[in-house]
């Protein structure tokens, strides 16, 4: 709820800094869980490089096609306006190109990808908090907070706090990873969870959301469409994974 931050007499975006927070958070997550599967530091810098632009460029494509937007507000990328779904997407194809090319264990990274992304997540919707977007539906609930005029959210009115709401969830979720993660029983189970989990709250959040219109006459957005992919790759990676295992043990 407050769009600037004020230091030496500059005035700084608060999403871009916390943005970079939560790359840096993200940084730090994928290193230390990368050495616990015995993956190359250097490697992962490297993953985590093409990650990162992949995913700037995917978020602000799928947000600009999402709302409209032209090529001058394209650009404005520090008024906020990032879908986390198209970053999501552009990037684990990046990283998947990449673990080929270096023979990487697969299901070892995406287990690093999905605990790593999950915690950078959390921090990252404080952003979108400070700078109003990616906000809630009006309510009349005690909940309901009102935004200040000069967020990207509508002022004067009461909405849902959804920026809040799922970064709760989303640090909620890193605990109960990180819980499973000292005794994961296969490879691929913490990114089957992680697909899981946030899947099933991002498709129940969209219902509150502000943001992003419905698909017409289907009632459900573009969002929840790629969360029910999400949530059926999950559970579709623990029964394959699952029997795998069974039938080699």
């Amino acid at each position: 709820m407050h769009p600037f931050i004020h230091l030496f007499g500059l005035k700084i975006p608060a999403y871009g800094v916390m943005l970079l927070l939560a790359v840096f958070t993200a940084y730090l997550s994928a290193i230390h869980f990368s050495r616990r599967e015995g993956i190359e530091r250097e490697k992962v810098e490297n993953l985590f490089a093409v990650a990162f632009v992949s995913a700037l460029l995917g978020a602000r494509l799928f947000y600009a096609v999402e709302h409209h937007l032209s090529p001058g507000e394209f650009i404005r990328i520090w008024e906020g306006g990032l879908d986390f779904l198209g970053a999501l997407v552009f990037a684990a194809v990046a990283v998947g190109v990449v673990i080929k090319l270096y023979r990487l264990p697969f299901w070892k990274v995406a287990d690093v990808a999905g605990i790593s992304v999950l915690l950078a997540h959390s921090v990252g919707r404080l952003s979108c908090w400070l700078a109003g977007c990616c906000y809630g539906k009006p309510t009349d609930l005690p909940i309901g907070v009102v935004f200040p005029p000069g967020a990207v959210a509508p002022s004067g009115i009461p909405l849902y706090p959804t920026q809040l709401m799922e970064a709760t969830g989303n640090f909620i979720g890193f605990l109960l990873l990180r819980w499973f993660y000292r005794n994961k029983p296969f490879d691929g189970f913490i990114a089957a969870l992680y697909l899981l989990w946030y899947g099933t709250e991002r498709f129940l959040l969209e219902f509150i959301r502000g943001v992003t219109p419905p698909i017409p006459g289907l009632g459900l957005t573009w969002n929840q469409i790629v969360c029910l992919v999400m949530i059926s790759l999950g559970l579709l990676l623990l029964v394959w994974k699952g029997f795998s295992k069974t039938e080699t043990g």
